[in-house]
């Protein structure tokens, strides 16, 4: 018998344990039953407590004591270990039914999703046939006020790539925290944004400010550590169009939109959650609702 999951996942700050949070209270509202598995061993507080949590197992804090490590290292050796004693894992969910939505709240650090091969273990692991056999989905957020800065949204949606190359499952990718862009941006100009358009750089509003105020840096005489010279150079011009391009080639990124504190935002996300899963085979996603824009005449 199949169950079923989601891993949400993404960079420190974008609300992931909140959304884990407003999934768990919308499923509970609908008569839905959630297993909540916390698997950041750094985490510290939640609105819902978990039901399985690996620092029931190991933290962070006495890795760090014990052996000296950073918190990158701690988190790295956290994981190594869980992979050693995955019994955790499978005594507490192999008794759930379908009937379940396991949501895993993973950790922030981006390398985990990039270069570091332990998470598509992990995922095989859960997903194997014989075993747990979790039809497991992705839910990759990023905070939406990526979007007022190009390079740090196209460099946030290459990791986003980045994890769905890794880890080789059904993928959503969330804009998350759009109540906090509403009043900065026009809604006609963030569909740009919804699947990355390398177009975006053409127009950066950052070389169009210092463009209006005169503003000339030579990246080749300027300080090293002055940030807007490097970022005003044609290197890091370059390497945010390579960037743009990879994602072009591929077109494998685009993003839905949650407002985690709308629960009918959280609930077209979840239709979309159970429509890669197939929890219900005849089910639609469902519309995902906009904030409220002033230009929306």
């Amino acid at each position: 018998m199949s169950k079923y999951g989601v891993m949400v996942m993404g960079p420190a700050g974008v609300g992931k344990s909140t959304f884990c949070a407003a999934l768990i209270t919308h499923l509970q509202l609908n008569r839905r039953s959630a297993f909540y598995v916390n698997l950041d061993p750094a985490a510290e507080h939640f609105e819902h407590q978990p039901d399985l949590d690996i620092r029931d197992l190991i933290s962070v804090d006495d890795v760090m004591d014990e052996l000296k490590l950073g918190p990158n290292g701690g988190l790295i050796y956290c994981f190594e270990f869980l992979m050693e004693n995955l019994d955790f894992l499978t005594e507490a969910l192999d008794s759930l039914t379908e009937e379940y939505l396991i949501i895993f709240d993973m950790p922030g650090q981006v390398e985990l999703y990039t270069h570091i091969p332990i998470l598509p273990r992990l995922v095989k692991f859960l997903t194997q046939p014989g075993a747990l056999d979790i039809r497991l989905c992705a839910a990759y957020l990023l905070e939406a006020t990526f979007v007022l800065d190009r390079a740090k949204y196209f460099a946030g949606s290459l990791s986003a790539m980045s994890a769905m190359l890794m880890l080789e499952v059904p993928h959503l990718n969330i804009l998350s925290k759009m109540d906090l862009i509403k009043d900065q941006l026009r809604k006609k100009d963030l569909k740009r944004f919804i699947t990355p358009d390398p177009s975006l750089l053409d127009d950066d509003p950052a070389d169009a400010g210092r463009k209006r105020a005169g503003v000339t840096i030579d990246p080749h005489s300027a300080d090293p550590k002055d940030k807007d010279a490097l970022m005003s150079g044609a290197t890091f011009k370059r390497l945010n169009s390579a960037v743009a391009g990879l994602l072009e080639t591929f077109g494998m990124v685009s993003y839905l939109k949650l407002s985690s504190n709308d629960e009918e935002s959280v609930g077209a996300i979840l239709s979309y959650i159970d429509d890669v899963i197939q929890f219900h085979e005849a089910q639609e996603p469902k519309e995902i609702p906009d904030p409220e824009y002033e230009d929306d005449v």
